[in-house]
């Protein structure tokens, strides 16, 4: 039985732990070339040691030549790019009034201007396959807010208004574009948070399916966004949360 992104290539960004090591694993398992990306010194190649067509390039992706140096890779390397994964993403929590001006332009740079510089640079990567996709990962607070999260509350919300951007202007090319809206999932990133035991057991509850999700539930969410099954799917975010947004 042919493997779900059989022949295709993918770039992942933050692919050294939680959504984007699963998101690469798994990609990489159903088929596909991926470039996994992330941070010097986050031992990015050790993940990806029990094989699969895995390529790893360390670097900081808010340099200013980053895009390009991603971009020339993914070519020499693979020919060619089908899906894009902005996934890398960073939580500062501060609140409103000691939210300093680093904070808030460290969490801009990394989750919002980041992920608009590489897909304008991989357009043209993107525009040559038969069915490009983009495959932003936002949040529930892109629909919501949360205390002490002014600066990376605002931060998703702009993935949002983004990936609607690049809907829009990247359909004719038969591109599309979708933003994943992960709930409270367990990863390096939540870890710090989910020590408080009265956050951790609002989350679980806050959930209809009562847990906390794993990093491996929004990477089947990013398989379907990536795959020939979502071909009429674009500008949407798609919520892998539990159910935890719709229960007041």
């Amino acid at each position: 039985m042919p493997r779900t992104l059989e022949h295709k290539t993918a770039i992942v960004t933050g692919a050294a732990s939680g959504i984007g090591r699963a998101i690469a694993r798994l990609f990489a398992a159903e088929g596909a070339s991926v470039l996994a990306i992330d941070l010097p010194g986050k031992h990015l190649a050790q993940q990806f040691e029990d094989g699969g067509q895995v390529g790893c390039l360390e670097l900081d992706i808010t340099m200013d030549d980053a895009p390009a140096l991603i971009v020339a890779d993914m070519r020499a390397r693979f020919g060619g790019l089908d899906i894009l994964v902005n996934n890398a993403g960073i939580c500062i929590g501060a609140e409103f009034e000691a939210t300093t001006d680093e904070i808030w332009e460290r969490i801009m740079a990394v989750n919002v201007t980041a992920m608009f510089r590489l897909t304008r640079e991989a357009t043209g990567l993107l525009k040559a396959g038969a069915r490009g996709r983009v495959i932003n990962v936002g949040s529930i607070m892109s629909d919501m807010a949360g205390p002490g999260l002014a600066a990376y509350g605002t931060s998703k919300h702009a993935v949002a208004g983004l990936t609607k951007a690049m809907a829009v202007d990247l359909g004719k090319y038969q591109i599309t574009a979708n933003y994943l809206q992960p709930g409270s999932i367990i990863t390096a990133l939540s870890e710090p948070f989910l020590e408080d035991p009265e956050f951790r057991s609002y989350w679980e509850n806050k959930a209809p399916i009562g847990r906390l999700g794993e990093a491996e539930d929004v990477a089947a969410a990013a398989l379907f966004l990536a795959s020939d099954a979502a071909q009429f799917v674009t500008g949407v975010g798609f919520n892998v949360d539990g159910g935890a947004i719709v229960n007041f």
